[in-house]
């Protein structure tokens, strides 16, 4: 017999003795918002839609300046015209890499939808190998990136080094730190100086106190309805790192010559960016609030879980080990039927575009899609591992992740 209270006690004390370096961060995270927000008079007026070519949008060039001084780099384009976040990073990799070049990756299999901009496994029309851009792939040991190897691989056509901060739909690796990321980097810098390295930040904005870009990452990239959105932003992505290396990826997302220079923020989507922005540091933190309480909660029912509760995280994703595809189907349901927007719906497993086997979602979101709103999703193979994210407050977390489990256990 479950004892559900003392199950839930065990999590709700984890979080309050974990979650005290999450809350430090996200002061000083909270502090550098604010910063650049003085520093670049954001003034009511910012906020305000622009239309047609958007010549002048004042908010949206003063937004990117913003992201810029948050990031530590050079320029930024954020835009509402990035579908996703696999736009932003398909626009940032194809706009900068060209036909004769190599790309390595450096941290094994990427995600299902990099897969398919990059061509490889399978070669996809539109990919990087598609236009003749070569591609090698550098497993990780251990849950570590092979750092001698990726320097061995290094050849004169290699032009860039591409790191996937988060794990992914991978049970076998962990989310990178960003300490770890600028070892990766340091060493390739010090074989070929001149290399672009590359970063995919999604789900790792905020959850430390600072960002690849400040530890040699030279291009990153990631989406905004994720960590950077708050909850807030209806849709967008981003791009930051050198003026260069931006301005290129700009002239795929528009057209040579144009670039970052037009794109209107149409209706409130210039308020939503800079709210969104404001709010994301604590968003985060009720993410990994959540993220810790559900470690908790099912290490103690036996599963296996990682992050563990009390490590330190570096993104918003907790993966859980549920064994079976009913565990995992019920976990979907469970959270589903816990959302605030289409509670009545249950998942099923189903084809998606850029995904190799069926995935299974459970996303009850205010913006579709949104992974910093909570939600959990997992392809349908074994081990069968689930991939829950975001929670815009701790509150609604810890109800739906009691609610799973007990849809679990209870069965």
């Amino acid at each position: 017999m479950i004892n559900w209270d003392e199950i839930e006690e065990k999590a709700l004390l984890e979080v309050q003795k974990t979650s005290f370096i999450h809350e430090k961060t996200a002061l000083l995270n909270t502090r550098k918002v604010l910063k650049a927000f003085r520093n670049h008079q954001v003034a009511d007026y910012y906020l305000k839609p622009s239309t047609g070519y958007a010549y002048s949008d004042t908010g949206r060039d003063e937004l990117d300046g913003i992201y810029a001084e948050l990031f530590g780099t050079e320029a930024a384009l954020v835009r509402s015209q990035f579908v996703s976040g696999t736009h932003a990073l398909a626009v940032a990799l194809l706009g900068v890499l060209k036909p004769g070049d190599e790309l390595i990756g450096a941290t094994g299999e990427p995600y299902d939808t990099m897969q398919t901009i990059i061509g490889s496994p399978i070669k996809t029309p539109g990919s990087l190998v598609n236009q003749g851009i070569s591609y090698h792939e550098i497993p990780m040991i251990a849950n570590h990136p092979n750092i001698d190897a990726i320097v061995a691989a290094i050849t004169d056509k290699t032009r860039m080094v591409h790191v996937q901060r988060s794990c992914g739909y991978s049970s076998v690796r962990k989310t990178l730190t960003v300490d770890e990321i600028g070892e990766i980097f340091s060493a390739v810098k010090r074989v070929k100086p001149d290399i672009i390295c590359f970063v995919d930040n999604c789900y790792g904005e905020f959850i430390e106190d600072k960002e690849p870009t400040q530890v040699g990452a030279d291009l990153m990239a990631g989406s905004l309805i994720k960590n950077l959105g708050g909850g807030i932003a209806p849709t967008g992505g981003y791009i930051v790192g050198r003026k260069d290396l931006v301005e290129l990826a700009s002239y795929r997302l528009t057209a040579p010559g144009l670039g970052g220079e037009m794109g209107a923020t149409l209706g409130d989507t210039a308020r939503e960016f800079y709210e969104g922005l404001f709010f994301a540091p604590h968003v985060v933190l009720q993410a990994i609030k959540t993220s810790i309480f559900a470690a908790s909660v099912f290490q103690n029912l036996g599963f296996e879980v990682s992050p563990l509760p009390e490590e330190r995280r570096s993104d918003i994703i907790q993966t859980i080990t549920l064994k079976t595809k009913e565990n995992l189907c019920r976990f979907c349901e469970a959270i589903q039927a816990s959302s605030p927007v289409d509670a009545h719906v249950t998942p099923v497993p189903s084809h998606l575009p850029g995904y190799q086997d069926e995935v299974i979602m459970a996303a009850g979101t205010f913006v579709q899609g949104a992974s910093i709103e909570l939600s959990a999703d997992a392809p349908v193979r074994e081990p069968f591992t689930v991939y829950l994210q975001g929670g815009l407050t701790f509150e609604h977390g810890h109800i739906a992740i009691m609610e799973a489990a007990r849809k679990i256990m209870d069965k």
